[in-house]
């Protein structure tokens, strides 16, 4: 073999493992990522549970820079939140818009008959159950559900005022729940958000409320209100000292109070229906993030809520049953769309 035949043998050597390492050194191509701002959809008021836990997450990203996109909060609360489940059914397959939920995911379709259900959505997280607590004004001479009730029952029907957000919602049905449990009627007066509820309660406007822990928490921690007792099954389990020398887990459970009624309610995140896996995926990734920040646990405490993070099957399985069950409640009360 001639010195030129050797060489031309080596250049075809060295061109086969080139081409063998290039084929072996591919590029993976980069993880889906936001490119352009999200929206992150509340249907619902401003100042209430969904509203604050989404400006929350808002901060906490781009406090920590968690996402290189803006996330943008839109409050969009027509229709009892109506408004906001159908801009994200509107936008099947868009991967830059989420919503955050509360049982209005349930109950605005059932009780206004609008074309919607959580399966024209993507399940994305559950990140955490709300609670719900019976506040009543700290001027009030009621320090006990035990006097809360015998006030009830011995004044007309109606006399008491429950305030709540919307009609037909949660705060609503839980208050249908307590009159059944009491044998009297009370006066339903609907707010556009939790945080109106508490001012309302504070101004001595009406008598109660059944606002969850987080719109009300700061009005507590004033000396302004008073809670009575939780709609859960057990007490919360935060022990910091909130208002005085009362914690989360001083405050007992309407159960043992003699209100046999339970009810908590989701904190769940949304995508528009054909959101692709790769994008739920990310998102997913990113509130495991965010909930293992100083910020978010804070959050918690000072919210009371339940902990309780789902993703996938498990999620939806959760949300069908949880459909099922308030379909239940609200045919009880009399507010199905059908009825």
């Amino acid at each position: 073999m001639t010195m030129i035949e050797r060489l031309r043998l080596a250049a075809l050597v060295v061109a086969a493992s080139a081409a063998m390492a290039a084929s072996l050194c591919v590029t993976p191509a980069m993880a889906w990522e936001p490119t352009r701002n999200v929206e992150f959809i509340v249907p619902a008021g401003t100042g209430g549970g969904a509203d604050q836990m989404a400006r929350m997450i808002q901060g906490i990203i781009a406090k920590h820079n968690l996402m290189k996109q803006t996330m943008v909060v839109i409050n969009k609360a027509g229709g009892a939140g109506g408004e906001g489940f159908l801009d994200i059914k509107g936008a099947k397959g868009n991967p830059n818009k989420l919503v955050i939920t509360l049982s209005n995911l349930f109950t605005t379709p059932l009780a206004t008959g609008i074309p919607f259900s959580w399966k024209d959505m993507t399940p994305v997280a559950m990140l955490a159950l709300d609670e719900f607590v019976l506040w009543v004004n700290a001027d009030s001479p009621y320090k006990t559900v035990q006097e809360y009730v015998a006030a009830i029952k011995a004044a007309p029907d109606g006399q008491f005022k429950m305030g709540g957000t919307g009609s037909k919602q949660e705060d609503q049905i839980i208050t249908v729940a307590l009159e059944k449990a009491i044998g009297k009627k009370m006066t339903y007066v609907p707010y556009k958000g939790g945080g109106e509820v508490a001012v309302q309660l504070v101004g001595k406007h009406i008598d109660s409320t059944v606002n969850n822990p987080i719109e009300a928490v700061a009005q507590w921690r004033a000396g302004k209100l008073r809670p009575l007792c939780v709609f859960d099954a057990k007490v919360l389990p935060y022990t910091d000292k909130i208002a005085g020398d009362q914690s989360w887990a001083d405050i007992p459970t309407c159960k043992s109070q003699g209100l046999d009624i339970e009810y908590v309610m989701l904190r769940g995140v949304f995508m528009p229906a054909g959101a692709p896996k790769d994008a739920v995926d990310y998102y997913v990734e990113l509130f495991k993030k965010v909930r293992a920040t100083p910020e978010w646990a804070q959050l918690m405490k000072d919210g009371a809520f339940n902990q309780s993070f789902m993703t996938g099957a498990d999620y939806a399985k959760w949300v069908e049953g949880e459909e099922k069950r308030h379909r239940d409640l609200m045919k009880e009360a009399g507010f199905l769309a059908t009825n």
